[in-house]
């Protein structure tokens, strides 16, 4: 019976395995960055895609809501848009919300007048405006919108100042609180928000902030 032999390798045979190893090694390297690379890029690829959308959208939106009002006609010629809010035939509902904001001068408290934003024989309402002497400023709208407190006092100002604006509105020196809480920007900027509580304070001590009020359904 014969014997089987075994041949050992050589030494061309072991160089030759070991360049055909360090072939499957680097063929496998360029495999995986491959495919980081095409993960990078689709990554990158679907970042720009969805970042493209929503740019696009928010300027549609925009650019559809000024063109919107910029369409509106003008119901009343004696009260024009101000800050791009107009003044309408009827009160809107398609945004409805409401804040307060309750004033204090020099040691007293000013109740906010009302029928700010309406029209002195009721043709048109404005989206900002007040119906009472409440301090509740009604925003009612056709469309969607942010809305801040320099809107309604340039509304006050400039299309309504018989009804008791006060000048130290223009003026610095204010203690302004939002929801009970001292606020130390430019009052103008401060967002007028569903139920937002606004305390503004001029020459006058002892001033609690607002913190709650009785909304009674609105």
């Amino acid at each position: 019976m014969s014997k089987q032999v075994t041949r050992r390798p050589t030494k061309q045979d072991l160089r030759k395995e070991r360049r055909e190893e360090q072939i499957r090694r680097e063929a496998e390297r360029k495999r995986q960055q491959k495919r980081r690379r095409v993960a990078i890029i689709s990554t990158i690829v679907a970042v720009a895609v969805i970042a493209a959308g929503l740019i696009g959208f928010i300027v549609y939106n925009n650019t559809h809501q000024s063109q919107s009002a910029q369409t509106r006609p003008i119901v009343n010629p004696q009260y024009p848009p101000v800050d791009n809010i107009y003044c309408d035939q009827q009160e809107q509902l398609a945004f409805h919300i409401h804040s307060h904001l309750s004033l204090y001068i020099n040691g007293q408290q000013l109740p906010l007048p009302a029928q700010i934003g309406i029209a002195s024989d009721q043709s048109c309402f404005y989206w900002l405006h007040t119906h009472d002497t409440s301090g509740v400023i009604h925003m009612e709208a056709p469309i969607q919108r942010s809305f801040v407190l320099g809107n309604f006092l340039n509304e006050w100002s400039t299309e309504f100042p018989s009804l008791g604006y006060p000048p130290q509105l223009d003026q610095t020196g204010w203690q302004v609180y939002v929801n009970g809480k001292l606020y130390n920007g430019d009052f103008h900027k401060i967002p007028l928000q569903a139920h937002t509580l606004i305390t503004m304070v001029y020459n006058t001590s002892h001033v609690v902030p607002d913190t709650t009020y009785n909304w009674n359904g609105l």
